[in-house]
């Protein structure tokens, strides 16, 4: 996770999950706001791949 000091506030971001950051006046507000963005992102996630067939495949 990256968290930057930015005009506004804070600014903080999680390269694992695209698309995923949020923001704060605060460093401890940016990082509570990241967690629940966090959490929506993974029980979006969860729920578009509920009902599709998932396998694992080795590369290499």
């Amino acid at each position: 996770m990256y968290l930057k000091k930015t005009e506004e506030g804070y600014a903080v971001w999680c390269p694992s999950l695209p698309g995923c950051c949020s923001q704060g006046e605060s460093q401890e507000e940016a990082l509570e706001n990241v967690k629940e963005a966090i959490e929506d992102y993974l029980a979006v996630r969860e729920e578009l791949i509920q009902d599709v067939e998932l396998r694992y495949v080795e590369v290499g």
